[in-house]
This record gives structure tokens, C-alpha cells and sequence, in this order.
């Protein structure tokens, strides 16, 4: 941890990752859900579209809801769906380059066809085609955009896993007559575990942006609100010709900022699991 708190930029990315995850727990105490209740803002006469210095702090979008509000709670769900995409992708990555990758022949020929199958398949019409069939909810959100980026995290594990079993304590391991779960498990995984995580890091804000692509399509659980459902509702209402700035901006940078942390984490991992990476910048 010490090593990974000396680099700048990790450092940068961990605190603003913290103040982000900070924000979406404390969402019931900072922001109340009556907010997002557009029958209770007209009972209190609640205006439209009003600026930040009408409405604080963020103002009011166009079905009197408080944008702030939004924006908090929207937080939770871009966030959650971004990490457990993740979970999803690196878990199904990472089991088929390890078995690929420590099998070989007709095995792992199979699950790199499989891949490269997935890999030719453009990413986001997959998804979308997906998540139109599947349904707009949260869970099958979750499972498009994990069972649709795998590929890549496959390909990185296995390309290690064979590096790894050709090395002399694996050779010895074999020779002492130790069978293949127990090499995977306590010699292939754990000299793996750390590129696995540094990909995981770095998985996550494709996942976020996946997610916030299809909210903005439409395509996402229309009950719970999300950086990507503002961004839609936003260019629906027509915020942009409208001016109202306030609307639109918050889950713009909101995605940006968040993707720029996990980035700036999953960097420093994969320079702390590579030193060949050291000093490149």
C-alpha cells in the first residue's frame, strides 16, 4: 500500500474514487428521495428548469425534480453497476485464460475461438442488441456488459498463465507429483492475482461507460436514476438549446472524473504488477 501511495497519480485517483463512494453511501442523509418525486415538487410549486442560484445547488430539471438529488443518487447506480459488470467480466475473463491458458491442445483452442468470436463481434451493438431482449433492469444490465467484455481480460490471464507454467517451482510442483487445481490454485493464481486486479481497475470505467451508453439509449432500469438516465432525459428535454447548463454538466463530469480515477488506480496496479512499466511516464 505504501508503494502504491508514493505515485501521484495513484494517490490522485484514490481520493477522488473515495470522495465519489463517500457521496453515494451518504445519498440518503445528503440528498432526501422526496427530490426525485415530480408530483410532490409541484405541490410545493417547485420551477422549472430553475438555475443553481434559484434552486441549490444544482437547480431543477424540467419535471421540477432536483437535479442535485439526481445527480447523488444516480451516483449509486453508475457506480454499483460498474463494479459488479466488473465482477462479472474479470471472474468470466479470468476463468477461461486460466483454463485456456493451463490446459492447452483442444481446450484451449476452443475458448480462444469462443473469444475471438467475441472479440470480432463489435462490442456495443451486442450490448444493445442484449439489453433490448433481456429487458431495462439493473441486473441485466449487469450481465450484458459483463458477458460482453470479457474477451479481453481472457486473452491478457492466458497470455500470463503460459508464462507462468513454464517457470521451474510449476515444473517442480509437477515432478512432486502435485495435480492441476492444486498448481492453478497455489501457484498459477497467486503470481496472476495481480494483473488480474490491475485489469479489473481498469475494467471498471469501460463498464460505467457502457452503462451510461445504454441509460442514454434508453435502454436502462427506468425506476432508479443514473448518470447515463440524466444525460438521456437532459437531451430528451432539450437542456442543451435550452440553456440549462446545470442539467446536463454534473453527469457529464460526474463520468468523467470517476472513469479518470479508476484509470489513474488501475495504472499504478499495472506498473506495481509490471515493473517494466516503471518510469514509462
Amino acid at each position: 500500500m505504501s508503494r502504491f501511495w508514493r505515485s501521484r497519480p495513484g494517490r490522485i485517483g484514490l481520493v477522488t474514487l473515495l470522495a465519489f463512494v463517500a457521496l453515494a453511501l451518504a445519498a440518503p442523509i445528503i440528498a432526501s428521495r422526496t427530490g426525485l418525486d415530480t408530483s410532490l415538487a409541484r405541490a410545493n410549486d417547485v420551477p422549472l428548469y430553475a438555475s443553481p442560484a434559484e434552486f441549490a445547488p444544482l437547480g431543477t430539471d424540467h419535471l421540477r425534480r432536483s437535479v442535485w438529488t439526481q445527480f447523488v443518487w444516480g451516483s449509486r447506480i453508475s457506480l454499483f453497476v460498474g463494479l459488479a459488470a466488473t465482477v462479472v467480466t474479470v471472474a468470466l475473463g479470468s476463468l477461461v485464460g486460466i483454463v485456456a491458458g493451463f490446459a492447452g491442445g483442444r481446450v484451449e483452442a476452443a475458448l480462444m475461438r469462443l473469444t475471438e468470436w467475441f472479440l470480432v463481434v463489435p462490442f456495443l451493438p451486442l450490448a444493445i442488441v442484449l439489453a433490448s431482449i433481456l429487458g431495462r433492469s439493473i441486473w441485466n444490465i449487469i450481465f450484458v456488459i459483463g458477458v460482453t467484455s470479457w474477451p479481453s481480460t481472457a486473452r491478457l490471464v492466458r497470455a500470463q498463465v503460459l508464462t507462468v507454467k513454464q517457470r521451474l517451482f510449476v515444473d517442480r510442483a509437477r515432478s512432486l507429483g502435485a495435480s492441476g487445481p492444486h498448481i492453478v490454485r497455489h501457484h498459477i493464481l497467486p503470481n496472476v492475482s495481480g494483473l488480474i486486479m490491475a485489469n479489473a481497475t481498469l475494467a471498471v470505467p469501460i463498464s460505467i461507460l457502457t452503462e451510461s451508453t445504454l441509460a442514454f439509449l434508453g435502454l436502462g432500469d427506468v425506476r432508479r436514476p443514473s448518470w447515463g438516465k440524466m444525460l438521456s432525459e437532459a437531451f430528451d428535454a432539450s437542456a442543451l438549446t435550452r440553456n440549462a447548463w446545470w442539467y446536463f454538466v454534473p453527469p457529464g463530469v460526474g463520468i468523467l472524473v470517476v472513469v479518470l480515477a479508476f484509470t489513474l488506480i488501475g495504472q499504478t496496479l499495472e506498473e506495481m504488477a509490471d515493473p517494466r512499466l516503471q518510469g514509462r511516464r
